[in-house]
């Protein structure tokens, strides 16, 4: 899992599981033995890419009786239906504690996978890279674009502080494209000349005055796949192109064979079906 700062993850898992158990969990407390040894299994209930079972792991290694946690599935595998993804063994009362939050994050992140290797496999052999947004969950921005990352997808900016973009608000604030251009580059030229800068642009003439600036990628938004074959060619390679903005897995491909660099996917994460997931105990 890398850049992830297993510190920072750990504090959060144990943020998420104080949420659910407030000081104990009194169904279990009430039913389930406090020294119950228990078997389980985390299984996949559909075919996709796994992501997040070290993250599942950790969250059951945080309270209680540590368990015993097998992996036969690694993350960015394809698995199908039936295939099981964690073994579990020991406390049974902390398997049932933690077993909401585990398969929620593992089912969020398995999602976004799934959905990522769809999108990477729909532009196959184009040369095209498909990148996520910040179009994120508060807090867990850095699980969900690994999450990315391991269905075969490229993280755009993780933050704001990472990269320019200047879109459509910045333009209006600055005073028009020219201006905005004008600041941004003579800026971080000057003072962080290894920062990449990049420019959404809604027409062929704004296309045509951002080339004139020294910018490293233009952002078409919401273009049709001939508008966006017109701005390919007037680009002539001189910047990267991303395109953004109603793209689907029925016309990723028509936006991929126009030629540009990149296809940016909101959807990867803001709106991507849990992947389905559940715990079976193994009766004793």
């Amino acid at each position: 899992m890398e850049n992830i700062d297993l510190d920072y993850l750990k504090e959060r898992l144990r943020q998420a599981l104080d949420e659910d158990l407030d000081g104990g969990d009194v169904t279990a407390g009430s039913v389930v033995q406090y020294d119950h040894h228990a078997r389980a299994r985390i299984l996949a209930k559909q075919e996709g890419v796994v992501a997040g079972t070290t993250v599942a792991e950790l969250a059951f290694q945080q309270p209680g009786p540590p368990l015993e946690v097998r992996l036969p599935v690694r993350d960015g595998e394809r698995v199908a239906a039936g295939t099981v993804l964690m073994q579990l063994e020991g406390s049974g009362r902390t398997i049932l504690q933690v077993e909401r939050t585990a398969l929620n994050l593992l089912g969020r992140l398995s999602g976004i996978a799934s959905l990522t290797r769809r999108y990477a496999d729909a532009v196959d052999g184009t040369g095209v890279r498909i990148l996520d947004t910040r179009k994120t969950t508060p807090l867990w921005r850095d699980l969900e674009k690994y999450a990315v990352r391991v269905g075969g997808g490229t993280n755009h900016r993780m933050g704001l502080y990472d990269m320019v973009l200047i879109k459509e608000n910045h333009i209006v604030w600055a005073g028009g494209m020219e201006s905005a251009l004008r600041h941004a580059t003579d800026l971080i030229r000057t003072q962080s000349p290894g920062m990449q800068i990049e420019v959404e642009v809604q027409s062929q003439e704004e296309l045509q005055t951002v080339l004139g600036f020294d910018v490293n990628r233009v952002l078409l938004d919401n273009m049709s796949p001939d508008e966006v074959t017109r701005a390919v060619e007037l680009a002539g390679h001189q910047v990267d192109l991303e395109v953004s903005g109603g793209i689907t897995l029925e016309n990723i491909r028509r936006y991929a064979e126009t030629g540009v660099d990149y296809i940016s996917v909101g959807a990867l994460t803001h709106s991507v079906p849990a992947f389905d997931l559940t715990l079976l105990f193994d009766q004793e």
